[in-house]
């Protein structure tokens, strides 16, 4: 199986290439520069791993939530890629990829946040016993002290969303939290490995139905964006 992953919802700009379990991945906090990143990396990954694009099987995305411009440009290149190439794609929870990521010494009990400004936070409670974060909430975006969280004790957290205002949301879980990661951010390679796990069980979607994940209003697509969509799709 031949994947190629992006993920660009947060400060960090991350792209990966996964082939046959092995994943070659790029991972950088990048504010604003995702546009210029992205696709680079992606054909460097690819030369990196001895791979045309018309070896690729299917495109995984971390749909959102997270930054508006982030998410629209990894689903534009997702999408503008797939459907050069007319493969599927994968699109797959940004907070379930941070849930993903946190160590195997945080536990199987995940709560996932990233910051979204404005005196909220992108939340979602995974469990990871059946071996990939499987969500017992709906996702949302939720002021801190107002977040409606999961019952006992024993969660570990990740994400920017648990320094946010002041660590709200960790005030708010209490004792509840057993520790958490403030600075963890989603990786591509995480995505690829959740995309490879959703391609097997034939859940790959036309490129012409990805949805982004935005949680608010949607916002139009900048210059850098258009030009970088157009650059995908040749």
């Amino acid at each position: 199986m031949k994947l190629l992953a992006f993920e660009t919802a947060t400060e960090a700009c991350s792209v990966a290439v996964y082939v046959d379990g092995r994943v070659l991945e790029r991972h950088e906090l990048a504010p604003r520069r995702h546009a210029e990143l992205a696709l680079p990396w992606a054909e460097t990954l690819l030369a990196e791993a001895g791979l045309a694009k018309a070896q690729l099987d299917a495109i995984a995305v971390g749909r959102g939530p997270g930054a508006f411009t982030g998410v629209r440009l990894a689903v534009a290149l997702a999408q503008g890629i797939a459907l050069a190439l007319d493969r599927p794609v994968l699109p797959v929870s940004t907070l379930a990829v941070l849930a993903a990521g946190a160590p195997a010494a945080a536990g199987d009990r995940i709560v996932a946040a990233i910051d979204a400004r404005m005196g909220e936070v992108y939340l979602g409670a995974f469990d990871r016993g059946g071996g990939e974060p499987r969500a017992l909430m709906p996702e949302r975006v939720v002021g801190p002290v107002d977040a409606a969280l999961p019952e006992g004790t024993g969660w570990w957290g990740v994400g920017t969303g648990f320094d946010a205002g002041e660590g709200a949301l960790r005030t708010r879980m209490g004792a509840a939290l057993a520790g958490a990661d403030a600075a963890a951010l989603p990786r591509a390679g995480d995505v690829a490995r959740l995309g490879a796990l959703a391609l097997g069980r034939g859940e790959g979607l036309a490129p012409e139905r990805l949805e982004p994940a935005y949680l608010r209003d949607n916002v139009a697509l900048t210059s850098r964006e258009q030009q970088a969509l157009r650059d995908a799709r040749r």
